[in-house]
């Protein structure tokens, strides 16, 4: 699902830049038609397998050595592709388990839960992923690569990994046969403690949203 045009022909294919490049464009293309909802049996599954191989390149930015652009300033990319339509769409396929509790730091200690949104997650990363790539596909690399890994530290990876997390717990309460505890009411906007997240929680047998979201028989 690569875009042919991404790269000169000249690029070794296994250059970190052009590897780098690669993940980020297929999960941008990957999670595009996902949304689209032609496939709602396999959201999930799809969705947590993408995740899981974009954060393989984000582990190895993360590894890499500080990245620094050839420019001191970034280059203006143009105005940024809109995202809302791709949060929209996901917000509606995955309104059942749309809203998870995420801890932001887990070394910052006593921090309780905060409510978070699967579809807002995904937008987000998208917008940062495509950001990097418009530098790249302008033959900007050192500033797409130093994007992606300052991007990586300090939004989109934290993010994907929440999202991951959250996708892995879903699909393991399916797995094991277990209820899932559904955030009802829950919005992102309140700033909820332990107790407060429990008493909102309602109870949701799993097979309710098993099948709609592909989860059955994986």
């Amino acid at each position: 699902m690569s875009d042919p045009t991404l790269h000169s022909i000249t690029q070794n294919p296994d250059d970190f830049a052009v590897q780098i490049a690669d993940s980020v464009e297929s999960f941008i293309v990957a999670t595009t038609e996902v949304a689209k909802g032609d496939e709602p049996d396999s959201a999930v599954p799809f969705l947590l397998l993408e995740i899981s191989q974009l954060l393989l390149a984000g582990g190895r930015l993360g590894a890499h050595e500080d990245i620094v652009p050839d420019e001191r300033y970034e280059p203006d990319t143009g105005p940024e592709p809109d995202v809302d339509d791709l949060r929209e769409r996901f917000a509606v396929m995955l309104e059942p388990i749309d809203v998870f509790s995420e801890v932001f730091d887990p070394y910052e200690p006593r921090k309780a839960p905060v409510p978070a949104r699967i579809s807002d997650n995904l937008a987000d990363i998208v917008a940062d992923l495509r950001h990097g790539l418009a530098h790249y596909r302008a033959g900007r690399t050192s500033e797409a690569l130093w994007w992606w890994q300052f991007s990586y530290f300090s939004n989109w990876g934290p993010t994907a990994s929440a999202t991951l997390r959250a996708l892995q717990s879903l699909v393991a309460h399916v797995r094991l046969d277990q209820p899932l505890a559904a955030l009802d009411g829950l919005d992102t906007d309140e700033d909820l403690a332990d107790d407060d997240l429990a008493e909102e929680a309602g109870r949701v047998m799993v097979q309710e949203i098993a099948g709609p979201l592909g989860l059955k028989g994986l």
